[in-house]
């Protein structure tokens, strides 16, 4: 929503054109002939509309078979957000089973931050703590994701919680946000810990460089530790998404991911639904379901 995205593979939105975001639907009419009438395709440049005319080099072909027919999952889990958690925890967090390690994650009831959680609990992570906005996020994260703990950070002291849910320290950071709730993560890691660097939302809105400076006390606690912190961007790993989109299938399909949506219906809500998941209304992927 800016003129310069902070990111070259984003275009900013034009004022008076439609805008534009990740989709999936049904060819209904076609002149290209590598897309029949009745595929299913996706596209990270969607137009919010009930109909789009679009370039079908710019479309991917979908297996609904990948989902079990749940479409909305090609935006979430077995998409661009699941690819995100599954790379960034195989590329940048070094998950070593039977080290007993201990993994954080910030935005944990987000479409990545669920779905990070449960990769490094399946790669073998002896703890796996999410932090988030409310206690039904926290309750969902313990009962239907298997997260150790939940943390809300708008009640609770994220200090005290993290030192109760990592009596032994943390050793994997996956930082969703930023800001003074990365800055308590980090001040409790242990020494040669690994933060995977995926977002920083909570730093968007200012006007400042990508990534975010780091306060001095930060910056000092991963020099003396020897934490690295790597940007980690997912489009940057190409040659690896095939194979990580049908890991993340096999599981969603075996019920070992479990999958979180908030769903609402109609394109006349897409704003509403809009504004909610950026003030953290949505557990799990947000999704606007604009016909059957």
């Amino acid at each position: 929503m800016n003129d310069d995205t902070g990111a070259d593979y984003l275009l900013p939105w034009r004022l008076e054109e439609c805008v534009d975001g990740g989709g999936v639907g049904v060819v209904e009419a076609s002149k290209n002939q590598a897309l029949s009438v009745g595929t299913v395709v996706t596209s990270f440049n969607w137009p919010w509309q009930t109909y789009g005319v679009m370039d079908g080099s710019l479309l991917q072909k979908v297996d609904p078979e990948m989902v079990d027919g749940h479409l909305s999952y090609v935006l979430g889990a077995v998409g661009m957000p699941g690819l995100t958690a599954l790379l960034g925890v195989r590329e940048k967090g070094h998950v070593t089973p039977g080290t007993h390690q201990t993994m954080v994650i910030s935005g944990a009831a987000g479409a990545c931050g669920s779905i990070a959680g449960q990769v490094g609990r399946l790669d073998g992570c002896e703890r796996v703590v999410g932090i988030c906005g409310s206690d039904q996020k926290c309750q969902a994260l313990v009962t239907e994701l298997g997260f150790t703990a939940g943390i809300n950070y708008k009640k609770e002291d994220i200090s005290s919680a993290l030192r109760e849910h990592c009596p032994t320290g943390i050793d994997i950071y996956f930082d969703n946000v930023g800001g003074p709730i990365s800055d308590a993560v980090i001040s409790q890691m242990n020494s040669s810990g690994h933060v995977i660097l995926c977002g920083q939302i909570s730093q968007y809105n200012k006007d400042v460089p990508y990534p975010p400076p780091l306060s001095e006390e930060t910056q000092e606690a991963l020099r003396c530790k020897n934490i690295t912190r790597e940007r980690f961007v997912v489009l940057n790993y190409m040659e690896k998404h095939e194979e990580g989109l049908m890991q993340l299938s096999r599981w969603v399909k075996t019920g070992q991911i479990k999958v979180l949506e908030t769903v609402v219906n109609g394109l006349e809500n897409m704003g509403e639904a809009f504004c909610s998941m950026m003030t953290g209304g949505n557990i799990g992927k947000q999704v606007v379901k604009i016909s059957d």
